[in-house]
């Protein structure tokens, strides 16, 4: 990884942290969280979008890696008072389950 693209992961890891969901609704209701997989890095996956990654994005997108929060997830992190680890790549919330 060249080290612009460290010195920003580096940047974005420092700018992660846990919110429950409650403090999530407000973005969902706007459409702009993005789930992203236990089994990718969050701090990687938010590089990719802050460098437009379209090829990487739009595999995760089609794999169902990263999806888009739905009604039926905000019913089940309501339920089970969810905690995420999360980062804002403006527009985007990108979160992921603990």
């Amino acid at each position: 990884m060249p080290s612009s693209d460290e010195s920003l992961k580096n940047q974005l890891n420092l700018e992660t942290g846990q919110i429950a969901w409650p403090e999530l609704q407000r973005h969902f209701a706007r459409g702009v969280v993005i789930k992203v997989g236990t089994e990718l890095d969050l701090v990687d996956v938010a590089v990719k979008f802050v460098k437009d990654d379209k090829t990487a994005i739009e595999t995760w997108l089609n794999n169902g890696s990263i999806a888009h929060a739905n009604d039926d997830d905000a019913k089940t992190w309501t339920e089970s008072a969810a905690i995420f680890w999360a980062v804002v790549v403006a527009p985007w919330v990108l979160i992921q389950e603990k």
